[in-house]
């Protein structure tokens, strides 16, 4: 690379100036080349005692040398020195025909001079500088102020072979010129292509920013719009489960409230009658009242507990839990053949959520209710069981209804779809499934056939 630097004279060059710079490195071979010849003349002459032609040969050195630093302060002297080195190279090969004769060969420097032409001078200059040097040779035999040691034969020799090599050389420089035209024509159309390329790209970066943006503003108004959906939906369940939740409610009430509506009748009812109410009675009675009270505001502690949601998670025996949701569901059972067993295995503590649990349960037991309920099982049962995975546990809960159609199948986790007719919302399931993958990092699966449909709730045990 430094060699390379040292005959381009130590410029640089871009790609558009190619020709330029190999322009550069011939003048510089030039140079150095011949002024190593020059050096070797000076040696030879001087043991010839040729000493006019050391002393013109010292000159031409002295050019080479100031012509070489010219160079490599001057980038623009560039065409300046190559017409001095072509007029320098003229003066000396036609004194060297002037003064010379065969025997010395020195005549055999005048081949050298169309390579000049060609990597020195551009396009019509090189014919008239060989129209003059042609002028000079056949002018040497006619002339009488120099006399010359070379016959006319011997010039007319010369001038011919020298005439052939430029046609050659001329020749040569023409293809060159359409082969370098044709590289420089083609890395035009290169740079015009990588041009265009580059202004398509720019443009297509700015669409596709655009685009990006466009795009960008979809996704978040559908994630704002999903959001706002899931929202609704999320209030919307939770709304039905609490009408589930009153129901029960009022179910369980029913029957403790009729009691004591009937223990005060029977206290009024003796009291009209005449008979004798003592003290002992009326404290049973009051005792009775206030245990059924009692009863009732635990009822009303457990639901409200059930509403309130949890803001850490809360560590619980597991089949402790799964009895807490089976407790919702029993008064619903009261009047029901259903049966649900609870399959009772190794003591297994959680870590969890409590009420998002519980209301999961609720929703897959009321549903499998709703199963059994619209079949015509003899033996209706619900079968709830916990498989301990190492640090994970499954909760399986089976029922043996009729099971879930292939129809029905791939849709029952989507919002609003029911097989209740306008008995359901469709929201039970959607929502458990969100419950459960997106508060527990868990999963819903499903398994069913005409004998029963079992739904598996897969969580962590530390969340």
């Amino acid at each position: 690379m430094k060699l390379d630097n040292f005959f381009t004279s130590g410029w640089s060059f871009p790609k558009k100036e190619m020709l330029l710079r190999n322009r550069y490195q011939m003048v510089n071979i030039a140079l150095v080349t011949s002024s190593f010849a020059f050096i070797y003349g000076i040696i030879i002459n001087s043991l010839s005692t040729l000493f006019e032609f050391v002393l013109l040969e010292g000159i031409l050195v002295l050019v080479n040398i100031i012509l070489f630093f010219v160079l490599r302060r001057y980038k623009n002297s560039f065409e300046s020195v190559t017409m001095i080195i072509t007029l320098q190279c003229t003066l000396f090969l036609t004194y060297i025909i002037y003064t010379t004769d065969v025997e010395s060969m020195k005549f055999t420097w005048l081949f050298t001079y169309p390579i000049v032409l060609l990597y020195f001078q551009k396009g019509n200059n090189g014919i008239y500088w060989l129209v003059s040097m042609m002028f000079l040779l056949i002018m040497a035999p006619i002339q009488n102020f120099i006399e010359v040691k070379l016959t006319t034969f011997e010039v007319i020799y010369i001038s011919l072979v020298l005439m052939i090599l430029a046609v050659i050389v001329y020749f040569y420089q023409i293809k060159m010129n359409e082969a370098t035209d044709l590289i420089l024509q083609q890395q035009k159309m290169l740079l015009d292509f990588n041009t265009k390329l580059e202004s398509q790209v720019k443009d297509k970066t700015v669409e596709l920013r655009e685009l990006n943006r466009y795009l960008e503003k979809k996704v978040q108004d559908k994630a704002d719009e999903l959001i706002q959906k899931e929202r609704v939906i999320s209030t919307q369940s939770k709304q039905a489960i609490m009408g589930e939740m009153i129901s029960m409610i009022a179910h369980q009430w029913r029957q403790p409230l009729s009691t004591v509506t009937l223990q005060i009748s029977n206290l009024q009812l003796r009291r009209l009658l005449g008979e004798e109410v003592n003290c002992e009675v009326v404290d049973k009675t009051l005792s009775e009242i206030s245990n059924t009270i009692i009863y009732l505001s635990n009822t009303i502690d457990d639901f409200k507990t059930y509403f309130h949601p949890d803001k850490e998670s809360h560590t619980i025996e597991t089949y402790e839990l799964i009895q807490k949701a089976v407790n919702f569901i029993l008064t619903r059972l009261q009047h029901s053949s259903i049966e649900i067993l609870v399959e009772k295995k190794d003591k297994i503590m959680i870590s969890t959520y409590e009420n998002e649990l519980i209301q999961v349960l609720m929703i897959l037991l009321n549903n499998a209710v709703d199963a059994l309920e619209s079949t015509q099982r003899e033996e209706p049962k619900i079968n709830i069981c916990v498989e301990d995975s190492d640090n994970k546990i499954l909760i399986f809960i089976r029922d043996n209804a009729d099971g879930i159609s292939d129809d029905n199948l791939p849709h029952i986790f989507e919002p609003y779809f029911s097989t209740k007719d306008k008995n359901g919302t469709g929201l039970g399931l959607y929502m458990s499934q969100a419950i459960i993958e997106k508060q527990f990092d868990g999963k819903i699966s499903v398994e069913t056939s005409s004998s029963g449909t079992t739904f598996v709730v897969e969580i962590l045990k530390q969340v």
